[in-house]
């Protein structure tokens, strides 16, 4: 520090000479003067130390805040999102437990409604067989009694068709020979 400020007292007395146009009389460009390196030197350590101080005090500071801030974010978002995925998963995971137990549960009430219906086809196939049987039944009692009385009737017509040939041939026959000849004839 003390360096720069004995250079700037050492420059104050060559300030009206670079104003009037520098020694000698020429025209030279003030950066390559070498009369003049001294305070160009001392004006560049105390911009370099005033930059170098504001930004290592005021700025590196609050950029170091926002980019820590930044990485909180980050990390926080990263950890959110790794959590909503872990949800995500454990949401899957019931939900497809979920789907298992719905096939199963669908399963088992297809195979119960397979059941019943197949016990109630069951019963009806009886049902109908029980009326089929007795319809049989009775129609083979119809047909039985229809024989009977076709028999009966058989009887009847044999005898009078007996009768007429008998009179026919020229003969007078019976009741008893005619019954006889149809017992005969049956037998």
């Amino acid at each position: 520090m003390r360096f720069v400020l004995v250079t700037l007292i050492a420059t104050l007395p060559a300030l009206p000479a670079l104003a009037a146009g520098g020694e000698g009389g020429g025209h030279r460009f003030p950066p390559f003067d070498s009369s003049t390196y001294a305070s160009q030197l001392f004006w560049l350590v105390l911009t370099f130390g005033t930059l170098y101080a504001l930004m290592s005090r005021v700025a590196l500071p609050r950029i170091g805040s926002v980019l820590e801030a930044r990485r909180e974010m980050i990390e926080g978002s990263l950890r959110a999102a790794s959590a909503a995925q872990k949800e995500a998963e454990e949401q899957a995971a019931a939900l497809e437990a979920s789907l298992t137990k719905a096939r199963a549960n669908a399963q088992a009430i297809a195979g119960e409604a397979r059941d019943k219906s197949a016990k109630e086809i069951e019963a009806q196939r009886v049902s109908v067989e029980k009326d089929l049987a007795g319809n049989l039944a009775a129609a083979e009692a119809r047909i039985a009694e229809t024989k009977a009385k076709a028999m009966g009737n058989v009887e009847g017509i044999a005898k009078e068709a007996v009768a007429a040939i008998v009179e026919q041939l020229g003969g007078k026959a019976t009741d008893a020979a005619v019954a006889k000849a149809i017992s005969a004839a049956q037998g």
